[in-house]
């Protein structure tokens, strides 16, 4: 009889360390893992308000930034409009020339010269009045209103959607370089300001930035901007 006490109480022992829930680590330890939730997934459940809130957040804080947080919604631009759980009010909209967004129940709002994030923000605030808790995400499906212009001897005079940062000499192989009669070391940029309302002209030289010390004229470009190669017989040179 003793010998069949101590038989099950052993057998016990083991059974308890390797019942569901338990591993043994390398050491040989017994490690317990019941009851532990990975660190990255939401305890709210689905379907309550709260929970809708926070997962709605999150899936503005991802699409609102896609595009970066300063970008400026210029006209034809065009916006997905995602209305979280709202299928009936999310929307793929262009933005029409007088720089607004027809949507529904809230019509036309005002999109230019808003970022992304603070377009969410204002049609969040506007369908409050409609619709429980709701969370709108603003995501830049094409850029249309970010252009530059390309004029004079280059390859493919014309306009370029700006759709990433850019710098002159990026922009002039955009258009497909120069052609043999351009006068590169003349280019000339025009640029509208707001701090002085108006037109600014800068100029640049293509050898000095590959070949001398010139590379801050490699400068970004800036929607709205026009480069303009002139060919070497428009230039005047002092003395001729």
């Amino acid at each position: 009889m003793k010998h069949d006490f101590w038989y099950i109480a052993i057998l016990t022992a083991i059974l308890l360390a390797v019942a569901p829930g338990s591993a043994f680590s390398e050491s040989g330890s017994v490690k317990s893992d019941v009851g532990k939730m990975p660190t990255d997934v939401p305890l709210l459940p689905a379907g309550t308000g709260q929970g809708d809130k926070m997962s709605g957040q999150v899936l503005t804080d991802k699409l609102s930034n896609a595009v970066g947080t300063e970008y400026v919604i210029g006209a034809e631009d065009v916006l997905d409009i995602t209305v979280w759980r709202n299928v009936d009010l999310s929307r793929q909209v262009q933005v029409r020339p007088d720089g607004r967004i027809s949507m529904p129940i809230i019509r036309d709002v005002v999109a230019v010269g808003k970022t992304p994030t603070k377009l969410a923000e204002e049609m969040t605030n506007k369908l409050k009045e409609y619709v429980q808790n709701p969370v709108v995400a603003v995501t830049l499906k094409e850029v249309n209103s970010s252009n530059i212009f390309l004029l004079g001897e280059v390859a493919h005079p014309g306009k370029y959607p700006l759709k990433s940062r850019t710098t002159l000499l990026q922009g002039i192989t955009m258009a497909g370089g120069f052609k043999e009669t351009a006068a590169r070391n003349q280019i000339v940029i025009f640029r509208f300001t707001e701090t002085a309302p108006g037109m600014k002209r800068f100029t640049a030289s293509y050898d000095d930035i590959v070949l001398r010390s010139g590379i801050s004229d490699n400068f970004e470009l800036k929607p709205g901007d026009t480069l303009v190669v002139p060919s070497e017989s428009m230039v005047v040179f002092p003395g001729r």
